[in-house]
């Protein structure tokens, strides 16, 4: 399955959420497509995508754990500075606790190299990764989450304001994709379940 990396909206209009031409600090690919984790909370995958209303657009920054599939953290605004990342980033930390070592996925934009962003990351102890420029299956698991919103939720309708289109995310993604929605890469079970058996088995072992 391939996905587009910025699906075109209505009119040709299509906001450019990843600016990659700064002079920022860029961090090498620690992951190199290899999309696999054992344990929650190893990786975590990031990445901004927007939503179409009559009032303009809504962007969602939003990560990804890579073992469970569930989204840990997320952020809408109707800007793209760099506190719209910063925002999703702490509500996963808050969340997960995750332990130092993490490792952070994201693009080259400069929202995910930011000092303010950087500097929440470095103060947990995360690693920062980002892919290569402009290749965007380099961050392939969180594309195919973007494309499922888009497609089970987005496309389907019209969002008169951001208000409403803020309450049908907040929905898909708390509500469907974590809890209800059953993923083939978790042998059928929702990224909730997955979570929960995963740091079982992980609680056994150390025992």
């Amino acid at each position: 399955m391939t996905w587009a990396c910025k699906p075109n909206v209505v009119g040709g209009r299509r906001p450019q959420t990843t600016d990659s031409r700064h002079d920022l600090p860029i961090a090498p690919n620690r992951l190199g497509r290899s999309f696999v984790a054992e344990r929650p909370d190893t990786v975590w995958l990031a990445d901004i995508s927007y939503i179409p209303t009559d009032e303009g657009f809504l962007y969602l920054a939003a990560l990804k754990d890579l073992a469970t599939r569930e989204i840990v953290g997320w952020s809408m605004a109707d800007h793209l500075k760099a506190g719209l990342c910063i925002d999703a980033l702490v509500m996963a930390l808050q969340r997960c606790r995750p332990p130092r070592g993490l490792i952070h996925h994201s693009d080259r934009g400069s929202q995910y190299a930011s000092g303010p962003y950087r500097a929440v990351l470095e103060r947990h102890g995360i690693q920062q990764s980002m892919s290569r420029r402009g290749n965007c299956l380099d961050n392939a698991p969180m594309e195919s989450f973007f494309a499922s919103l888009k497609t089970e939720r987005v496309h389907e309708a019209r969002f008169r304001t951001r208000a409403e289109a803020r309450a049908a995310v907040f929905e898909y993604i708390e509500v469907f994709y974590n809890r209800q929605r059953l993923h083939s890469a978790l042998g059928y079970c929702t990224p909730v379940e997955a979570r929960a058996s995963m740091e079982a088995i992980t609680m056994r072992a150390a025992a």
